[in-house]
């Protein structure tokens, strides 16, 4: 019979704390098997490092020197002493991660950036997901020349989108109407930036799944090929659950390196939202590598398929925060996601597989009877995160100087601060109601803006870091705060200007106490978020996960607090001027996207 691995308790602790060196979820691998790993060494690997694998029976599949580490396949038996090894810092499997799945050009401001010149041109956004195919809508104005100026698949089977995702995505980036501009049409299908560069480096497989090694690996050549294509975004619309700290997951240091490299790292927050099995409304539901506090995540909402804001609300199934384990202050902010057109590639299996996603022709052109075979409609955080990536290319198409941190201030701040207190929906294949509130850990900073974004010429300061603040919960007082560096207990630093981001409240007031609609059961308790037995335990609080290197500081600071019965009472989040907080007037593998859940989106 089969023995099991059952724990790796005695195993050394590593670099990062009094924490063994495998992750939990190789606890129960067949030790007779062999398992996919990444390693994490203590430094970038050399020929001798991978030959201490190899050495145990292992192989060497991938070099993934931007987390200092290697993918390879292992015997199972062979984890405990390759752990003990003083030069590796930490092993995990090498999960799958899936796409996290209607009009691409909303009113987001995309009018005011076509009135500005800005279309994207010159901008290179690397798109990670299941293949970008060659599309009308991704050539050129002239339509002569594919705008997919580099293409790499790291699943094998090569770089076209044969699953139908991807293709998508890049369209929501870039599309820029080639298939439905004319006398014919009565509606035009616009992305973002119309004409950005787009670098396709596949890593989902025709059925939409992955793993972590393909995904790092990508990100690696990302970074290498920044310079060549002026890559300044990345897009993520994929994910997993979250099941060690950001410091230590291999797919979180990928992207940290990107964004330390100058690319704006943009990833969808997940789509679990529903989630309910532990108590707690969908409530720390945000997935990895969404869960890194430098990455820009993103949350989805409804357009109710109308050009006005006032009548948008958030999709039911956007993952909420904060994150597992570090308690992260996630989403950082929330854009257009649920039932978007755009592109559909040829080959793609999920029009096939679910038809319902399929649009008539005559929903945008005239004396037309047939299905499109052209555009088609998908829902998700995967859809609302292209839209943020765009928004990033049109910022940095008129301010090339920009860094990352400084592109996720300037979205966050401009963000959008108008949202009712709450909305429900009905699920019309199980007749579930679910209800949303619009509080710090559903929408983030608030709905994207690309105007105000565009318009804003007061610039957070260089060299600082736009980190997402830590939720800290305060058990005798039950309620939670969020800081942004946990040294000081209160400060009044303002982000920059006049007007601050993350608030300058210190008090009785919290971002959530039981005065709450959700109550104090929900995010904390003996059987909830905080509890000692649910999602994470009392100790598995992080003392200083942000910790910034020496002389770096972050664009905001101090402690960010929320009195949800303002919310109630008033009726408003936030005061005019801020983001975040200050005293109101009065206020393994997740499918994320391809379910029947998703496909059509909600009502």
């Amino acid at each position: 019979m089969k023995r099991i691995i059952t724990t790796f308790l005695a195993i050394t602790g590593c670099a990062f704390g009094a924490h063994v060196k495998i992750a939990k979820d190789l606890n129960h691998v067949e030790q007779d098997s062999m398992v996919d790993v990444i390693v994490q060494f203590r430094g970038t690997p050399t020929p001798a490092h991978h030959a201490k694998v190899i050495k145990r029976g292992g192989s060497h599949r991938a070099t993934l020197d931007v987390i200092k580490g290697g993918a390879y396949s292992v015997p199972a038996s062979a984890l405990a002493e390759l752990a003990n090894d003083d030069e590796v810092a930490y092993i995990t499997p090498d999960r799958v991660v899936r796409g996290s799945l209607d009009n691409a050009n909303p009113s987001l401001g995309g009018d005011v950036a076509r009135s500005y010149g800005l279309d994207g041109s010159g901008i290179g956004v690397a798109i990670l997901d299941s293949g970008v195919t060659k599309h009308q809508d991704l050539m050129n104005a002239k339509g002569d020349k594919s705008r997919i100026v580099y293409s790499q698949s790291f699943v094998g089977g090569g770089s076209d989108d044969h699953y139908g995702h991807g293709t998508h995505v890049a369209g929501i980036i870039g599309g820029n109407g080639n298939s439905s501009t004319g006398s014919n049409y009565t509606h035009t299908f616009l992305g973002l930036a119309p004409n950005v560069n787009i670098v396709n480096l596949r890593v989902l497989d025709d059925k939409g799944a992955g793993q972590d090694s393909s995904v790092i690996s990508a990100i690696q050549q990302a970074i290498a090929l920044k310079n060549t294509y002026n890559i300044r975004v990345l897009n993520l619309s994929l994910g997993r659950a979250v099941t060690e700290s950001f410091t230590r997951d291999p797919l979180c240091q990928a992207v940290e390196a990107a964004w330390r490299a100058g690319i704006v790292v943009v990833v969808a927050a997940g789509n679990q939202g529903r989630a309910n099995a532990n108590g707690t409304n969908g409530y720390g539901t945000i997935e990895s590598p969404a869960n890194d506090p430098l990455v820009i995540t993103v949350g989805a909402m409804k357009t109710q398929g109308t050009l006005s804001r006032a009548d948008d609300t958030i999709a039911s199934y956007s993952s909420k925060g904060p994150t597992a384990i570090d308690h992260i202050v996630k989403p950082d902010l929330v854009a257009p996601g649920n039932r978007v057109i755009s592109l559909l590639p040829a080959a793609g299996s999920l029009d096939k597989t679910y038809p319902v996603t399929l649009i008539p022709v005559s929903y945008y052109g005239l004396n037309a009877n047939s299905l499109s075979n052209t555009y088609y409609r998908l829902s998700g955080t995967s859809i609302a995160a292209p839209m943020v990536t765009g928004a990033a290319a049109l910022l940095l198409q008129k301010q090339p100087g920009l860094n990352p941190d400084q592109v996720k201030a300037i979205l966050m701040k401009t963000s959008s601060k108008t949202f009712p207190l709450i909305s429900t929906v009905m699920d019309p294949a199980t007749g579930v109601t679910y209800q949303s509130e619009y509080d710090i850990f559903t929408i983030g900073a608030g709905y994207l803006d690309i105007a105000s974004a565009l318009r804003m010429n007061d610039i957070p300061p260089f060299g600082k870091r736009a980190i997402s603040p830590i939720a800290v919960y305060d058990s005798a007082t039950n309620m939670v705060y969020a800081v942004t560096d946990p040294t000081p207990i209160c400060s009044n630093s303002a982000l920059w200007g006049s007007s601050a981001l993350w608030g300058t409240v210190c008090g009785n007031s919290a971002l959530w106490g039981s005065s709450a609609l959700w109550g104090s059961s929900a995010i904390w308790g003996s059987s909830a978020l905080w509890g000692s037995s649910a999602i994470w335990g009392s100790g598995a609080f992080l003392a200083n996960p942000l910790a910034l290197p020496v002389g770096v500081a972050p664009i905001w600071t101090g402690t960010i607090v929320w009195p949800m019965n303002t919310v109630s009472a008033m009726g408003i989040i936030w005061g005019s001027g801020v983001v975040w907080g200050t005293v109101l007037p009065a206020g393994t593998s997740v499918n994320s996207e391809v379910p029947t859940l998703l496909i059509n989106g909600e009502n």
